[in-house]
């Protein structure tokens, strides 16, 4: 069965699905996006997920296609037509369609993506034996709060990771300190079990589900420090671990060469990754499209 796609106003399967080749998406990667992991038919942090996609559109000046309500409709429609129960909605915003030049006109009409992806968070065996991370320099734009499409130093980095068998890279800048990873947020626990993770601003994304953990961990007791790290804190951190909408919680056994504390996965990521997965399976199908 081929996966369903709302482009511009039409569902195509995705193998019929077209986009115009003057799209500013397309050749300027002038636009934004946002993905969110659906469970049991339904989206996890809905809301906040369409306020940083919202946040993003007005940091570049591209307007809404519609309204977030019309919005939801079609998100609905995109999970019911692929039968999707668990997995990711892509939706992708660009600037629209024009004769091929850097300047723009501020009446473009954007365009609009809503795609399905079957999916599952890392497996139970990934996580028990934790992962290890490549870390390379941060060589992005300084505008890493807006959930761009332009994505190739995210996209190099990675591979550079899986190139050697690692599951992320994690960018440092020229001081030494710790951004974030090509796809997720990064944190460290001290020696006092405090959680540390960078605070946001314009050097990270602000990470929906690091958000929610934040306020799960808060919740749970946990002292708190959101500012920056370095490589070295990484290095003799007790535990180091990810955030992201795909991969939930993920422990960090190594970095670089590395070996963190004992090699295992910590607790603290652990007990986290625990109540993240209820959470989620907590969430109020009807409440959760809330905007």
């Amino acid at each position: 069965m081929s996966h369903i796609a709302y482009i511009n106003g039409l569902y195509e399967p995705n193998k019929n699905a077209l986009i115009n080749i003057e799209d500013r998406g397309l050749q300027f990667s002038d636009g934004v996006y946002e993905v969110i992991y659906v469970w049991n038919e339904t989206p996890v942090d809905y809301g906040a997920h369409i306020e940083r996609l919202s946040r993003s559109l007005n940091e570049l000046n591209i307007p809404a296609p519609m309204s977030w309500r019309s919005l939801t409709v079609i998100i609905k429609e995109v999970i019911r037509r692929n039968y999707l129960r668990q997995g990711i909605i892509y939706i992708q915003i660009s600037r629209g369609v024009a004769s091929r030049t850097h300047g723009y006109s501020r009446e473009m009409e954007p365009s609009l993506v809503v795609t399905a992806k079957f999916t599952a968070p890392p497996s139970e065996e990934i996580v028990k034996k934790g992962v290890k991370v490549l870390s390379t320099p941060d060589i992005r734009w300084a505008r890493r709060d807006i959930k761009s499409i332009s994505l190739l130093p995210n996209i190099i980095a990675k591979q550079s990771a899986l190139d050697v068998k690692a599951f992320e890279s994690v960018f440092y800048k020229s001081d030494g300190s710790v951004t974030e990873a090509s796809a997720s947020n990064v944190w460290i626990v001290d020696k006092d079990k405090t959680l540390i993770t960078h605070p946001t601003s314009r050097d990270i994304l602000g990470g929906v589900t690091r958000a929610t953990i934040l306020k799960l961990a808060r919740d749970a007791g946990y002292r708190i420090s959101e500012h920056s790290f370095t490589l070295q804190n990484m290095h003799v951190a007790d535990e180091v671990f990810l955030t992201g909408t795909t991969t939930f919680v993920m422990p960090v056994v190594q970095v670089d060469k590395h070996t963190i504390a004992n090699g295992y996965p910590g607790e603290c990521a652990l007990e986290l990754r625990d109540r993240y997965i209820q959470y989620i399976k907590d969430v109020d199908p009807v409440m959760a499209w809330n905007v």
